[in-house]
C-alpha cells in the first residue's frame, strides 16, 4: 500500500555528499597555486627587469606578457560564462558573504576609471605612433576589454560556489588572479618610477639614472636604442598627465577583483547548509540612518579640511617659493589630528563591544577570512615605513619641529592602524542584529514582565513608557498577559554606526592623499638624509602600495561594519 504524501509538506531533499570528484580537491588546489605562482613570479620578473636600463628586458617585452595574460583571461571567462555555469546543476549554491554589493559597486567605479585610463594610454601612444611598437597601442585597447569582461563575470558570478569543472575553473582562478596581480605590480612600478623621476628633477637627484626614465616621464617611452619618443604636443601632455593621475584607481580595481577571484577560488566545490547559503545578507544599505549625525558629520568636516591641506599641500610643494616646510607642517598637522581622533573613535568602539551582547559567528567564511588576512597583512607595509621613520628621528639629527611632527604621526599611524584593525575585525566576528541570546530574567525592572492586570502595571513608579504592548485582546493567540517588548542595546548600534561612518570618511581622505600623490617621505629629508636616497625610495615605493591599499580594503571592510551594527 502506497503512502499519500502529506498536503502543504515539502520532501527535504538528503544533504549532497562529495563524490570522486572531490577526492582530489587539496591536489586541485595545489595545481592551481602552482600555476599561479610560476606565472606571478615570471611576470615580476619581466616587471621589474623592465624599470632599469641596465637589464636588456624592455617595455614592449612586459606589454606583451601582460597583453597575453589578458587575452587568455578572456578566453577563459567567456568559456566559464558560456559553457561552464550553463551544466546542470553547476551553481548548486551561492555564498551570500561574497561580492556584497558595496564591494561591486566599488569594483564598477574603479572600472570606469580604469577604461578612462586606457582610453588615454592610447591617445598618448597615439601621438608618435611612428617610433613606437604596435603593441603599446594594443596593449590598454586589450584592457579595456578585459575589464569590460572581466567586470560583468565578477557583477554576476561572484557568489558562484561552482561544482562542475572543478581543476579547469581553479586553475582559470587562479590564473585570472594572478594577471590582476602582474598588472597592479606594472601599474606600481610605472607610479613609483614617475615618483623617483619627479623627485630627481626638482631636486637634481643623480640617484635615479640607473632608471629606464625619459623626458616624457614613462619608462615605457623611450626607443630601443634611440632617441626617446619626443611629446612636444599639448593633447600628448594632457593624455600623458591624465593617466597618470587615473592609475590609482587601475591600482585599486586589480586589487578588488584579486580579492573577489579569491573568495571565487575557495568556493569552488563548496558545499553550504542551504542553497542560498547562510548567514545575513542586508537586503539595503542606507548611510546616515539611524545615527546621532555626529560621526558622520565630523568625517564629513575632516574629509573637506583634508582635500584642502592635500591641495595646499602640492601647490606649495612643486611651487618655486621654497614653502616645503610650511606644507610640511601643515600635512603633518592634519593627520596627527585625524590619526588621533580615529585612534580614540576605534577605542571607542571596542569599548562599546564589550557591552555587546550579541553572539560571536564562528561559522565558517571565507570572505570574512580573506578580509582580516588583507586588513592585517596590508598594515605592515605602514608599519614599517612608520618604524623606518621613527629610528631616522630618534637616532638622526637635527631635532627641530618638523622632526617632531614626523614623529608623532609615524607613533600614532601604528596606534591607529593597530586599534582600528582590533574594532574591524571584532566587529566582522559579531552575530547579525538580532542575534542576542534571550535571557529569562531581565537585567531593567520593566523589561520581560508579565502582567494579568493591565492597571497594575501604571502603579510602578520605575517603568518607562511602554514601547509595545501586547494584550490579550490583541489579535493572534489569547495569553494570559501582556509582554512588554522594550528595544535593548539601540544606543549602542547607533553608536556603531557613527563610529564605522566617521573611521570610513577618515580613510578615503587618508586613501586620497598619497594615491595621487602626495610623499611627504621624499619632501621631508629626514629619512633621506638618513637611510640615503635609494635605500629609503625602496622602502616607500614597496611598503606604500601595501598601506594605500589598506586604506581602500578598510573602507569596504567598515561599511560591512556598518550593515552588521
Amino acid at each position: 500500500m502506497s503512502e499519500e504524501p502529506t498536503p502543504g509538506l515539502k520532501e527535504i531533499p538528503p544533504a549532497p555528499q562529495a563524490g570522486p570528484r572531490e577526492v582530489w580537491k587539496k591536489g586541485g588546489r595545489l595545481l592551481s597555486v602552482l600555476l599561479a605562482v610560476n606565472v606571478l613570479l615570471l611576470a615580476c620578473t619581466l616587471i621589474s627587469g623592465g624599470a632599469f636600463n641596465k637589464v636588456a628586458v624592455y617595455d614592449t617585452d612586459v606589454f606583451a606578457l601582460l597583453t597575453t595574460m589578458m587575452l587568455l583571461t578572456v578566453l577563459w571567462i567567456l568559456f566559464y560564462l558560456l559553457r561552464t555555469v550553463r551544466c546542470p546543476d553547476a551553481v548548486p549554491y551561492r555564498d551570500t558573504h561574497a561580492g556584497p554589493i558595496w564591494l561591486r559597486g566599488g569594483l564598477v567605479l574603479f572600472g570606469i576609471c580604469t577604461l578612462v585610463m586606457d582610453v588615454f594610454k592610447t591617445g598618448y601612444y597615439s601621438s608618435f605612433f611612428e617610433c613606437q611598437s604596435a603593441i603599446k597601442i594594443l596593449h590598454p585597447l586589450i584592457q579595456a576589454v578585459f575589464v569590460i569582461v572581466q567586470t560583468y563575470f565578477l557583477w554576476v558570478s561572484a557568489k558562484d560556489c561552482i561544482h562542475v569543472h572543478l581543476d579547469l575553473t581553479r586553475c582559470g582562478l587562479m590564473f585570472t588572479l594572478t594577471t590582476n596581480l602582474a598588472i597592479w605590480m606594472a601599474a606600481v612600478v610605472d607610479e613609483s618610477v614617475h615618483q623617483a623621476h619627479s623627485y630627481s628633477s626638482a631636486h637634481g637627484n643623480s640617484n635615479t639614472s640607473h632608471a629606464r626614465l625619459t623626458p616624457d616621464p614613462e619608462r615605457a617611452g623611450s626607443a630601443v636604442g634611440g632617441d626617446p619618443c619626443p611629446c612636444d604636443t599639448t593633447i600628448c601632455q594632457i593624455f600623458q598627465q591624465g593617466y597618470f593621475y587615473l592609475y590609482p584607481f587601475n591600482i585599486e580595481y586589480s586589487l578588488f577583483a584579486s580579492t573577489m577571484l579569491y573568495v571565487m577560488w575557495k568556493n569552488v566545490g563548496r558545499l553550504l547548509a542551504s542553497p542560498h547559503g547562510h548567514g545575513h545578507s542586508p537586503s539595503q544599505v542606507s548611510l546616515f540612518r539611524e545615527t546621532f549625525f555626529a560621526g558622520p558629520m565630523l568625517g564629513l568636516v575632516l574629509f573637506v579640511v583634508g582635500l584642502a591641506v592635500f591641495i595646499i599641500y602640492e601647490v606649495q610643494v612643486s611651487g618655486e617659493g621654497g614653502r616645503t616646510q610650511q606644507a610640511l607642517v601643515t600635512y603633518y598637522s592634519f593627520n596627527i589630528v585625524c590619526l588621533g581622533l580615529m585612534t580614540l573613535v576605534s577605542l571607542s568602539g571596542s569599548v562599546i563591544y564589550r557591552f555587546d551582547r550579541r553572539v560571536m559567528d564562528h561559522h565558517k567564511n571565507p570572505t570574512r577570512t580573506l578580509d582580516v588576512a588583507l586588513l592585517m597583512g596590508a598594515a605592515l607595509g605602514q608599519y614599517a615605513i612608520s618604524y623606518y621613520s621613527i629610528v631616522a628621528v630618534v637616532v638622526g639629527t637635527p631635532r627641530d619641529l618638523l622632526g617632531a611632527l614626523n614623529l608623532a604621526h609615524a607613533l600614532l599611524m601604528i596606534a591607529q592602524h593597530t586599534f582600528q584593525n582590533v574594532f574591524i575585525i571584532e566587529s566582522l566576528h559579531r552575530g547579525p542584529p538580532g542575534a542576542e541570546p534571550q535571557e529569562t530574567l531581565p537585567k531593567e525592572p520593566c523589561q520581560g514582565l508579565t502582567f494579568a492586570n493591565l492597571d497594575a502595571l501604571h502603579s510602578l513608579p520605575a517603568c518607562p513608557p511602554i514601547p509595545r504592548l501586547v494584550s490579550p485582546s490583541s489579535d493572534g493567540p489569547q495569553e494570559a498577559g501582556a509582554i512588554i517588548l522594550a528595544p535593548r542595546g539601540h544606543w549602542r548600534s547607533r553608536c556603531l554606526k557613527d563610529i564605522s561612518l566617521f573611521l570610513l570618511l577618515c580613510n578615503v581622505i587618508l586613501w586620497i592623499m598619497p594615491a595621487f600623490g602626495a610623499r611627504p617621505h621624499f619632501s621631508n629629508t629626514v629619512e633621506v638624509d638618513f637611510y640615503g636616497y635609494s635605500l629609503w625610495a625602496a622602502i616607500v615605493n614597496i611598503c606604500l602600495p601595501f598601506g594605500i591599499f589598506y586604506r581602500m580594503h578598510a573602507v569596504s571592510s567598515l561599511l560591512e561594519v556598518y550593515v552588521l551594527s
